[in-house]
């Protein structure tokens, strides 16, 4: 299960701010801040003014000073061909060289508290100020109208025209968000891979757990265990049951990070910062229940436990609408599944106050800015790179900071495949697409009754219902979800790329014989039906309590991968950072990463009508691996689904 940002509508804001300067600047010494009014505020849609008392809390972003140059010293400290080389940096060695100057955030306070606003949260990293004040300070602050307007069946508060500054801090500032209700627009999506059942609805302010899900036998403990004789074959074949949830005992041993563990290596002394919205209650009681049941020599002891949980935002989406408790599971998959593949190494759990880009921005920089983690896993992401100019800024100078601290910064590709369905034309998802970051695929795995990995292939999905001894559609199925992936329209070819990637994926979606970003980088399990057991409280018919089930997507495939990183980490005595790289210049070029490829095969699933027991019926499928019939294919070498491939045992500890 991966959480996916669906944006509707582009909340367009960009441009710049800087230097001191009176609140009562004349329209002559003004600047306009681009693309800062959404095209859908239009004298058609408006329906009324917006209220001059109420209030309203937003965010002026800083553009860093000399952005060139930081990331070419990110570059340096990530290459191993630079003699910077792992010679990372400081937070306060970044804020001196590259964060705004306090001298300007000072202007930039200095000119809100004149237009009567109250100054909120600056972070370390001086990447942003927030403020608070009424919407009749906005309108002069900023030279505009606030109203409401009809939009997607809404009613959002934006702007008449583009936000202006004094032009004296025009330079200086990214943009402005929060004026307008554009985040409004961006919604939570589940995807069909995680095979969690539909959260209730519940009062603002009253989550409670989601709706419970279990698993229908038969399934089996290890990949072939049990096979399905009573069905019709499907493809000429009679097929194994799924497995029932992978254990983290069966995933150290399949990916050999459980070699590791007989010299000392099990993630100790490394922090995994795990980044979602909202915080399960029950989060740090399910994860150690389920430790004691399916790892009891690896408990998750509560000083290795802490959380970071950031307040409501005034005037956001209440947590129910923005659907809380299906991001409660998405936070328990992370944790467990960080945990069991590194026990040794600490976590922090940083939760978002709701779902939008700007509170995870907001929750990704708390770690940054204090280098808090090493490693952070974060299993969200915007359908498709349509994003406004602003809020991709604003991130990549996160993701820059975190590469010259040397923190490796990992996400979910996406659990959409090549998002033809959803957006229409082929696209990866952002931010996994930023060159700044390592995007990690998902792959379905066979893990055998001793442990070891039986194969593994890119993970995309096709299904057939069994009805009336019937599949419907045949082989291979009709598609459901997958590892996301394919060729960046938004950024250019990396560095790390260069060489490595084929031509034939680096110029799709291109135009002038230019070159992309491809998607993903690596991969790992991810397919729900080669699934990871999970623990969690959800809502049964009985009441809530603990359950197991089995889960996927490329939520899991990315704190999987962190979590071997961690072992990585103690195993080399050291803090790997971004390893881009690394993984394109020089491990890709061992045995050490498994190159992943094509396999034909499939599983029988038997699932509850109701999600939860067998008084509704039963639903049979099929379903099959590495669907065939997207824009992006699993191959020999690198590919646009599993990218170089997966970690390959002890060797991938040695060289990444």
């Amino acid at each position: 299960m991966r959480r996916s940002l669906t944006l509707f509508l582009s909340l367009a804001v960009a441009g710049g701010l800087a230097a001191t300067v009176p609140a009562t600047a004349s329209a002559q010494e003004r600047q306009d801040i681009p693309q800062s009014h959404p095209f859908w505020a239009n004298p058609q849609a408006k329906v009324a003014d917006t209220a001059p008392a109420s209030k309203l809390n937003f965010r002026v972003y800083l553009n860093q000073r000399d952005p060139a140059g930081a990331e070419a010293a990110a570059r340096a400290v990530s290459d191993p061909d630079s003699p910077s080389y792992r010679k990372f940096l400081s937070p306060e060695q970044v804020r001196d060289r590259f964060a705004a100057t306090q001298s300007t955030v000072d202007s930039v306070k200095s000119w809100l508290t004149g237009s009567g606003f109250g100054i909120g949260e600056v972070p370390s990293n001086r990447a942003y100020v927030e403020a608070v004040g009424t919407a009749d300070q906005v309108q002069k602050a900023f030279s505009v109208k606030l109203g409401k307007y009809a939009v997607k069946g809404r009613t959002l508060r934006a702007a008449d025209k583009d936000l202006s500054v004094p032009a004296s801090l025009a330079k200086d500032v990214l943009g402005v968000i929060g004026v307008d209700q554009a985040t409004n627009l961006l919604k939570p999506d589940h995807t069909d891979g995680a095979d969690t059942a539909p959260t209730q609805s519940a009062k603002p302010g009253d989550v409670p757990p989601a709706k419970g899900f279990r698993n229908s036998g038969p399934c089996s403990t290890y990949y072939g265990e049990k096979v399905d004789t009573t069905d019709p074959a499907y493809n000429g074949k009679q097929l194994p049951y799924a497995p029932c949830g992978y254990t983290p005992a069966q995933l150290r041993s399949a990916y050999g990070v459980d070699q590791a563990a007989r010299f000392g290596a099990d993630g100790k002394g490394t922090t995994i910062a795990i980044v979602d919205a909202f915080a399960s209650p029950t989060i740090y009681a399910d994860a150690s229940e389920y430790a004691r049941r399916n790892d009891p020599e690896h408990p998750l002891k509560a000083s290795q436990f802490s959380q970071k949980i950031f307040p409501p935002t005034p005037g956001q989406e209440a947590p129910d609408k923005c659907d809380a408790a299906g991001w409660y599971g998405e936070e328990t998959l992370d944790v467990e599944a960080a945990h069991g593949l590194a026990p040794g190494a600490n976590i922090l759990y940083v939760g978002g106050a709701d779902c939008q880009d700007l509170s995870l921005d907001q929750a990704l920089n708390y770690v940054v800015a204090d280098h808090r983690a090493d490693i952070i896993s974060n299993s969200y992401g915007d359908t498709g790179e349509d994003l406004p100019p602003t809020e991709i800024k604003a991130f990549n100078q996160i993701a820059v900071h975190a590469v010259l601290q040397g923190i490796g910064v990992y996400f979910s590709s996406g659990d959409n495949g090549d998002e033809v369905a959803r957006v229409g034309t082929p696209t990866p998802d952002f931010a996994a697409s930023s060159p700044w970051v390592t995007a990690v695929g998902g792959t379905s795995i066979g893990i055998g009754k001793d442990g070891k990995r039986l194969f593994e292939t890119g993970w995309e999905t096709g299904k057939s219902a069994l009805t009336d001894g019937t599949y419907t559609p045949g082989f291979p199925g009709a598609y459901t979800s997958g590892s996301g992936g394919g060729t960046s329209r938004q950024f250019e070819q990396p560095f790390y790329q260069k060489g490595s990637v084929p031509d034939a994926l680096a110029t799709k979606n291109q135009t002038g014989g230019k070159k992309g970003r491809v998607v993903p980088d690596i991969s790992a399990i991810g397919d729900p039906n080669t699934g990871f057991l999970v623990g969690q409280t959800q809502t049964f018919p009985e009441g809530a309590h603990y359950d197991q089930y089995r889960i996927g997507g490329t939520s899991l495939a990315s704190p999987v991968f962190a979590g071997i990183m961690a072992v990585a980490d103690s195993f080399d005595h050291f803090h790997h950072g971004f390893i881009n790289p690394v993984l394109y210049k020089l491990t890709a070029r061992t045995p050490a990463i498994n190159d992943v490829q094509h396999v034909d095969g499939a599983v029988a699933r038997v699932d509850y009508a109701n999600s939860v027991d067998a008084s509704g019926g039963l639903l049979r499928s099929a379903r099959t691996f590495d669907y065939p019939n997207l824009t992006i294919h699993t191959t020999k070498g690198y590919d646009d689904v599993t990218g170089l491939g997966s970690p390959n045992g002890l060797l991938f500890l040695m060289f990444v």
